[in-house]
């Protein structure tokens, strides 16, 4: 019996952490997920803390509110990291896909080498300049910008915000994806900035990669809450004593995902014409130099 209790102390401990872990990803306070789940704070505490009884009906509830599956918050710790993706990837497949992918993975089928596009994605937490960077970088090269949010809102005719009031963190996530899916057939050159919770979406994240060369706007935490507050945006990320709290929890949490771009350009403690030339040269590092294309 007081192995048995203990197996359950482990499993909600390690439960708790996952919980927190997606939602600090997410960029999701314990207020927003109360808010949105319809769950007390109280509650949502003590689940990250693996204390009081676990419902799987309200855990469900977290999982939705999070745009999470609820089998990635009870995975056993033998679980592949790669694994979600594999999974949705799967979900998707064609039945010659599947095949396809089953002769890979028993090594029966050849590897595919496909010749770099001159696609660039720049991501970061909110606040790195992806914007503000992207778009002047690609007017010194003559390349195309795409904001990925203008895109979604352009496909959907609805505003973020309304995407997220009408289909929620899971209906945002999915229409992303669509419209990120339809980007990389963009045959380029094109600077793409992203959402700065892109990476928490596996399928999507691993999408990007394949399809973009990622630059990852890097600065330290008190530069994010400095460029976001000269934005106005606090009104929707909380200008209060828990903001760089819960900035530098999230940051903290996605730095390794971020850390997978293919190139890091910093851009702290340094004037914007340094952080444009420093993009600029991280792209022309890596497709030297290409023809501008002009689009109307």
């Amino acid at each position: 019996m007081a192995g048995a209790v203990e197996e359950e102390s482990i499993f909600l401990t390690e439960l708790g952490r996952r919980v927190r872990h997606a939602r600090t990803l997410r960029g999701l306070s314990r207020k927003l997920l109360s808010q949105t789940s319809g769950l007390s704070e109280r509650y949502i505490a003590q689940l990250e803390s693996g204390q009081g009884n676990v419902s799987i009906i309200l855990l469900r509830r977290v999982a939705n509110a999070m745009g999470v599956r609820l089998d990635d918050l009870i995975a056993g710790e033998s679980t592949a990291p790669d694994w979600p993706v594999i999974r949705d990837l799967l979900g998707q497949a064609s039945a010659e896909q599947i095949a396809l992918a089953k002769g890979i993975l028993s090594g029966q089928a050849p590897a595919r080498g496909d010749a770099p596009q001159p696609r660039v994605a720049v991501i970061g937490l909110r606040g790195a300049g992806k914007s503000t960077l992207g778009r002047r970088v690609a007017e010194r090269l003559g390349w195309t910008f795409v904001e990925l949010n203008a895109e979604i809102e352009r496909e959907n005719a609805l505003s973020v915000k309304e995407i997220f009031a009408i289909y929620g963190q899971e209906g945002y996530r999915r229409l992303e994806q669509v419209a990120l899916r339809r980007l990389t057939e963009h045959p380029g050159p094109l600077i793409l900035a992203t959402s700065g919770g892109i990476v928490a979406e596996p399928l999507t994240y691993d999408l990007l990669l394949q399809a973009f060369f990622t630059i990852w706007l890097r600065a330290r935490p008190e530069e994010h809450m400095q460029r976001v507050r000269e934005q106005g945006d606090l009104a929707t990320t909380g200008d209060h004593p828990s903001a760089m709290q819960e900035l530098r929890a999230v940051l903290a949490s996605r730095e390794p995902l971020y850390a997978r771009a293919s190139s890091v350009v910093d851009t702290s403690d340094v004037p914007v014409e340094t952080m444009v030339d420093r993009l600029a040269a991280a792209i022309e590092a890596r497709f030297g130099a290409l023809p501008a294309m002009h689009h109307a």
